[in-house]
């Protein structure tokens, strides 16, 4: 199947009631393994890569790479642009045929994140889905994270979603990027959001949130949870644990497609954890 937009893996997911996990990419075993899950559970999913991490491929290569894949498979996926901090990365991804953007002008102050957020719903064809976000995440990926976090207003949701006719709003509601394991979601923040909210919600930081945390999420009006440390980890780990068995492996096929397996076993763990209801 060719890639979907992020509108139809929205749609998907809720009228079916599940949560779309969206899981970040850098390179092909990376790759290989969260499509290998999909198959595997058969929910729709967002495949994304941050600006951080296009600094070897480009856009064009992800694209190339995700998309072949793909081709021989029949469960929606979207690809997405993760944490596109410029406009310019918003042109960058739609230039390579992106079918989903998030635009994260979230650290600067609400009028200027509100008039940025507007020119990427502008340069975001209506057939795409836009992504934005509205208070400020704590923590690190890839070694960048805001100065400081700031937890999203629910006085300010309605406003900024009508203003801006984004698809999905990130949310700060106790989520942490990267491996966080002392991270919990205020449910009741939460509540507060989703009910000032016209659009789903999306959560980041999914690596480290607990289990149980995790299968609530659909209660509210959450559509996607990102998770990217949990793959990394998982690929790191895997050539690691290769080079200390054997400091002189030279078998990096077989390495890689250890990671491969490692990876797809993360990801549908992770599915099956959003979406407790699915067999």
């Amino acid at each position: 199947m060719p890639l979907v937009s992020g509108l139809d893996v929205i749609n998907d997911c809720t009228s079916r009631g599940l949560v779309a996990g969206a899981f970040n990419t850098t390179n092909i075993e990376t790759t290989m393994g969260i499509i290998a899950a999909v198959e595997r559970t058969n929910v729709p999913t967002f495949i994304q890569v941050a600006p951080t991490n296009v600094a070897l491929s480009g856009y064009e290569y992800i694209y190339d790479m995700v998309s072949r894949r793909l081709a021989d498979t029949n469960v929606p996926v979207a690809l997405h642009l993760d944490h596109g901090k410029t406009l310019e990365s918003v042109e960058g991804a739609l230039a390579a045929e992106f079918t989903s953007i998030m635009i994260d002008a979230s650290e600067e102050p609400y009028e200027e994140n509100l008039r940025i957020s507007q020119i990427a719903r502008e340069l975001t064809p209506g057939s795409l889905a836009l992504e934005a976000e509205l208070g400020s995440i704590g923590g690190k990926e890839d070694d960048h994270g805001p100065e400081q976090e700031l937890s999203t207003n629910p006085s300010q949701v309605a406003d900024f979603v009508g203003a801006v006719r984004p698809d999905m709003l990130a949310v700060s509601v106790g989520n942490v990027h990267g491996f966080a394991p002392d991270a919990r979601i205020d449910f009741d923040l939460l509540a507060q959001v989703r009910d000032a909210s016209a659009v789903p919600l999306v959560i980041h930081g999914g690596s480290g949130l607990p289990v149980e945390q995790l299968g609530r999420l659909s209660e509210f009006n959450v559509v996607k949870v990102n998770v990217a440390s949990d793959l990394r980890n998982a690929m790191i780990k895997t050539f690691g644990e290769a080079y200390v068995a054997n400091p002189n492996e030279v078998s990096l096929i077989r390495v890689s497609k250890d990671a491969v397996a490692a990876i797809t076993d993360v990801v549908e763990r992770r599915i099956h954890m959003l979406n407790p209801r699915i067999s």
